[in-house]
């Protein structure tokens, strides 16, 4: 069972900033070439301003009331005062109104973003090259993706309609206090003000390191978690639950501790927020009972200022909460940004060619490897001047030890890496001047460890077509030999296969692999071990499958046990990374050199398993 460390997913950027992350996500909330995502961003601007204009005057409109009920104004009855009041409870509900209404026409603005930045991460992960995924960790990418978008829902929902207006509401009560009552008031009012914001955001960019923290130990222990989960079996093997448990629960413990640090300096910041406000509450009242005292300010006015305050002093509150929620959105979103960064190692060119997919669409064909050197690390290569050639509808196998290069060679033509040197060609053209995406339609494959999705036999093999009718479906189970096994169950194509297929033998699995690929009908068709993983018998039941998926086709085999290959027009026996023999099995047999050995140590073992059987049934 492999685990990975989290200091193994490298990414760019790690000197990432948070106005890095703000500018590659301002391009999705303005989208080019999508008006109504424009027009609704104008609008809800356009609430917001309405909602805080509203808000502002709330507080006026409630001293004046206030003013209209004191004793010198009785002579005015309820006229003035009621028609305040009604003033002030429609401001209210405008105020409110306005907000609502604001965040239903941003709601679309804002889930489109999420869409499509997390549809954008997913798709990067696909067009990136096999040795970044070799390297990932599947719960820790995912993880970051999940995290990231709920980043961007944080940033916009705060940023957007509660920093931003909190910000606008002081500038406009500054003003409004200075106007209305001693230029004192606002001095002090925007001094507070401006002192809780730089506490906030000192004391809040120190605490990133917590998060950040918190996140890191997040990612290792839900990889922990799906590195074990997803080798349930080897677990089980070796009995190694509490040791699995044990490793799981030491990445909990770690993010306990992060956890409770970044809870502890929360608090802190709170505290001290509320400490902030509070003495300025304190003091612009005492100023304000001092001025109704002399005669200086109406009772009104004192209403005035406290009402004032008490409406920042929410939304301030609220802004140190706002703004850490932001922070923590920005640190989860970039490193979703920085998956994003990730450049693709198996580029297009420009103006590339596509290559005819489908035996439908053109005849089979031809392969050529001319002197190929590969290697996955720079100082350890892997193949060293491999060439050679497949004819267009022939079969040609490669068979050697484990580790001589057989299966890189798949990699290849799939062109999940790009080769050190030389070329691999089909229909006389470089590989790498073909699109990728016509490449890989032109090519099936049926490996040795066939992984099926978490869903049903049809879902299984109409992966070789998606949309294929359901007669395309079962006229490839046929060919398969896998159709009568799937009607004699209960519930037939439906039947799910349960997790990575496991709920299906090994032999079933190959089988439905069969006719998933017969399914796609590409031109060119690679057995990368297809059978090694099964018992004799069950290999020789599925051969005559093999051999009609590869009918007409330009077949690629690679193959360890040798009775499988006996057949093909060619075989290629690769040792450390070079061709060392070729020609037909009966040829390489006369040659009595590296095949004709390993076709005897197999002939002899073959020998030995008869021989048990035989004494388990006598």
């Amino acid at each position: 069972m492999r685990v990975m460390n989290t200091s193994r997913l490298k990414l760019p950027g790690a000197n990432r900033g948070s106005a890095d992350t703000i500018r590659s996500l301002l391009p999705y909330l303005w989208p080019k070439g999508d008006p109504q995502a424009r027009s609704r961003v104008v609008v809800a601007s356009a609430l917001l301003i309405l909602a805080k204009v509203a808000t502002v005057y709330v507080p006026i409109v409630y001293s004046h009331a206030v003013d209209a009920l004191s004793p010198k104004h009785n002579n005015l009855a309820l006229v003035i005062p009621a028609a305040m009041i009604v003033a002030y409870g429609l401001l209210r509900v405008g105020s409110a109104g306005f907000a609502e209404l604001r965040d239903a026409v941003f709601a679309s603005v804002q889930q489109r973003t999420v869409r499509s930045v997390a549809l954008q991460t997913f798709e990067h992960m696909h067009r990136l090259s096999m040795r970044f995924h070799l390297d990932r960790q599947t719960g820790g990418v995912s993880r970051a993706i999940e995290r990231g978008s709920a980043g961007i829902e944080q940033v916009l929902r705060f940023a957007v309609f509660n920093i931003v207006p909190t910000l606008a509401e002081l500038v406009m009560v500054t003003v409004i206090l200075w106007r209305v009552s001693d230029w004192r008031f606002a001095v002090v009012t925007f001094a507070a003000v401006a002192v809780y914001i730089a506490f906030t955001l000192a004391f809040a960019t120190w605490r990133v390191r917590f998060r950040q923290r918190m996140n890191d130990k997040d990612t290792e222990a839900q990889s922990k978690a799906v590195d074990s989960l997803l080798n349930y079996e080897t677990v089980k093997y070796f009995g190694n639950e509490a040791h699995e448990a044990r490793r799981f629960d030491e990445a909990l413990a770690a993010y306990e501790k992060a956890a409770v640090k970044s809870q502890v300096t929360l608090n802190m910041l709170n505290l001290g927020q509320a400490a902030i406000i509070s003495a300025a509450l304190a003091l612009v009242m005492l100023m304000a009972a001092s001025g109704v005292v002399h005669g200086t300010m109406s009772v009104g006015k004192f209403v005035l200022v406290n009402t004032y305050l008490m409406q920042l002093y929410q939304p301030l509150n609220f802004l140190g909460f706002a703004y850490n929620t932001i922070k923590q959105g920005l640190v989860d979103m970039e490193q979703m940004f920085r998956l994003l960064s990730v450049e693709q190692e198996v580029q297009d060119r420009p103006h590339a060619l596509d290559l005819a997919g489908h035996l439908t669409e053109q005849p089979p064909c031809a392969v050529e490897f001319d002197n190929v050197h590969f290697g996955y690390q720079p100082e350890r290569e892997i193949l060293k001047g491999v060439s050679f050639k497949v004819p267009a509808g022939h079969k040609v196998a490669v068979v050697g030890p484990t580790g001589a290069g057989k299966s890189t060679m798949s990699r290849l033509l799939f062109r999940f890496y790009d080769v050190t040197s030389g070329s691999v060609r089909i229909d006389g053209h470089d590989i790498r001047d073909y699109t990728q995406t016509s490449l890989r339609a032109a090519i099936g494959v049926v490996p040795q460890d066939t992984v099926l999705f978490n869903d049903t036999i049809r879902y299984n093999i109409a992966y070789g077509r998606p949309g294929a009718t359901q007669d395309q479906i079962e006229h490839a189970a046929r060919l398969a030999q896998v159709h009568d096994f799937v009607q004699g169950m209960p519930d037939g194509y439906d039947t799910r296969v349960g997790e990575r297929g496991l709920k299906l033998s090994g032999g079933e699995k190959q089988r439905v692999a069969i006719a998933r690929t017969i399914l796609k009908d590409p031109r060119l068709l690679i057995l990368d071990e297809a059978t090694s993983a099964l018992d004799t018998r069950t290999e020789r039941d599925i051969e005559s499958a093999l051999r009609a998926v590869s009918a007409q086709r330009t077949t690629l085999v690679i193959a360890h046990r040798l009775s499988t290959v006996v057949d093909s027009d060619e075989i290629l026996v690769l040792a450390d990374g070079r061709i060392v023999e070729r020609g037909t099995h009966r040829d390489l047999l006369a040659q009595d050199g590296v095949y004709a050995h390993m076709w005897a140590l197999q002939a002899e073992q073959a020998e030995i398993e008869v021989a048990e059987q035989e004494a388990v049934l006598f």
